[in-house]
């Protein structure tokens, strides 16, 4: 096997953006929220905020089915969608509404300009290219977010004592997530085998690259005054 192939085509993406990716992973927002001291009303902003990105998220999905060429890959997409639209909405909304936000006040609010600008990248990279564009564009969301909550539950300076954070923290480091996003590097590596190669990876970092940023402005912009 060859070096390129031995090493997952996630960790490849990461390292060829690791400033960008520390800026997004180690976000002020990120770090304010692991001691406790993220002021409420950015996170009431970004929680309605991300309402409305995971309904883009599970039209990616259904994107993502349409793009498949396997009946595994289609099944996979269906089974994300479902899940999605489904139970991962559902939780959402609970979860919001121990924040004080109900579903209609959510479905009701504008998108923020870093929304519309995020979940149509992803979208477009998915309608102009094949499935890989597409599950490249959706990594920095989906293996990001676990990454985050891993560093953060280990972390020893995250207050997990009276951290009104701790739930979302324990949500991204549990083992639950953390197989979702196993999944999803897997599964990048099998299209990337299927469907790329060496030439391929400019244009799958530059992809990632732009998603990162896109994730950072998304943390940017819940810290808005």
């Amino acid at each position: 096997m060859s070096d390129f192939a031995s090493v997952p085509l996630y960790h490849q993406l990461r390292a060829a953006c690791a400033a960008e990716w520390s800026a997004y992973t180690e976000h002020r927002f990120v770090e304010a929220l692991a001691r406790g001291r993220l002021p409420e009303s950015c996170f009431r902003r970004y929680l309605i905020q991300d309402y409305l990105f995971l309904i883009h998220f599970a039209r990616a999905y259904g994107l993502a089915a349409f793009k498949a060429e396997t009946l595994e890959d289609i099944r996979a997409a269906a089974e994300g969608l479902t899940a999605m639209a489904g139970e991962e909405m559902k939780l959402h909304v609970a979860y919001c509404e121990k924040w004080g936000l109900s579903e209609a006040d959510m479905a009701a609010e504008p998108e923020a300009h870093a929304t519309m600008a995020y979940t149509r990248y992803v979208l477009e990279k998915g309608l102009a290219g094949d499935l890989l564009d597409l599950q490249v564009a959706l990594a920095p969301c989906v293996v990001g977010y676990a990454e985050i909550g891993r560093r953060l539950i280990d972390a020893p300076n995250t207050v997990k004592d009276g951290n009104p954070y701790a739930a979302w923290i324990e949500m991204y480091a549990s083992e639950e997530y953390q197989g979702v996003a196993a999944a999803h590097i897997a599964h990048m590596d099998t299209l990337m085998a299927r469907r790329g190669g060496p030439g391929r990876l400019a244009a799958l970092t530059t992809t990632f690259h732009q998603a990162t940023r896109l994730e950072t402005a998304f943390w940017d912009m819940a810290l808005e005054p």
